[in-house]
């Protein structure tokens, strides 16, 4: 591990003056990630700056009946808060597929926004080719082992995905994510906090340089009587999805889809919102043929590597089985 400053922050504003101050600086809230990549020598700050004792850990009602969860809120706390359980069930279950009770206990909301990937390559710098983590450098998985690299948003620079199971509940509830930086506090709509890799793989988000996630907005959503996590993966617990479905919708009379929300974990660089696969299913009644034709839609654009050309049809049968549960609810 290289050698590093430390920094506790008063406050918000405090935090970001002192970010914005760093030439490599971190924010320190639960570190699970980050301490990780550290210790790998994947990141190098050179300054942690602990945000812990920030009042960001709060979890209130909005006036307009939506839910605004603080960035320093622990996922735990989140999954087990009345609020969330009742208006947000699908959030709740993403929670709680995701890592290990001791881990959930120390991991915030923001971090979760802000995990990096798990990709071999981008994790062990014996690998020399690694775009995000050098620049320029090639991309080591389009060749290697590529089992659970991504088959949506890719490009030629970077085939990793996101890891977060929380995003995917996020992505498919319309989250805003709330953050304060030098120029004062911004929203930025959930579906484009994240990135793409495109051409610069070694940015996950859309973050300005010095700005602090504070919160995340849940707007009000007719879903949380019919929705469901469903997490694909190799072992029954702790362990990344292969694939991923946050579904969600609501039912009108005869069973029509007045609405509905779709998104996917394990097949992209960032959560991957399932618009295609909404457009064809909205209006319609539900059927399971229906289903797998939404899923056929989705996925139309996928491309696939030397071994991961599975999780085309996994992620297909996944779509088909998490609206299954949904509308069985």
């Amino acid at each position: 591990m290289n050698p590093f400053g430390y920094s506790r922050a008063a406050d918000a504003n405090d935090a970001v003056a002192i970010i914005s101050a760093k030439r490599n600086g971190k924010f320190l809230g639960g570190g699970t990630n980050l301490i990780d990549l550290m210790k790998m020598g994947v990141e190098t700050p050179n300054e942690l700056i602990d945000i812990n004792r920030l009042p960001l850990a709060q979890i209130e009602e909005l006036p307009n009946n939506g839910v605004r969860i603080g960035a320093l809120a622990r996922n735990s706390d989140v999954a087990e808060h009345e609020l969330i359980k009742s208006r947000y069930p699908l959030l709740v279950e993403a929670l709680l597929s995701g890592a290990s009770p001791q881990l959930r206990n120390m991991a915030t909301v923001g971090g979760n926004l802000l995990q990096r990937t798990r990709c071999y390559y981008f994790y062990d710098p014996a690998f020399a080719a690694c775009n995000k983590r050098k620049p320029g450098s090639g991309c080591g998985a389009l060749e290697g082992y590529n089992r659970i690299h991504a088959i949506l948003g890719q490009s030629n620079e970077c085939i990793a995905t996101h890891p977060s199971d929380m995003c995917v509940a996020l992505a498919a509830l319309d989250a805003i994510v709330r953050v304060r930086g030098p120029g004062g506090e911004r929203e930025i709509p959930f579906a484009d906090f994240h990135r793409l890799p495109g051409d610069t793989p070694q940015q996950d988000t859309n973050l300005a340089p010095g700005e602090l996630i504070i919160a995340v907005d849940l707007p009000p959503t007719p879903f949380a009587a019919r929705s469901h996590y469903l997490k694909v993966r190799d072992r029954a617990s702790y362990a990344f999805a292969l694939i991923s479905v946050a579904a969600a919708l609501d039912l009108g009379p005869g069973k029509n889809i007045r609405d509905i929300r779709i998104a996917l974990g394990g097949v992209a660089h960032k959560p991957w919102r399932a618009h295609a696969a909404e457009k064809r299913l909205t209006g319609r009644q539900v059927d399971e043929n229906a289903f797998r034709e939404a899923a056929e839609a989705e996925l139309a654009s996928a491309k696939s590597y030397k071994y991961n050309s599975f999780k085309i049809e996994l992620a297909k049968r996944s779509i088909v089985q998490a609206l299954t549960v949904v509308t069985s609810l």
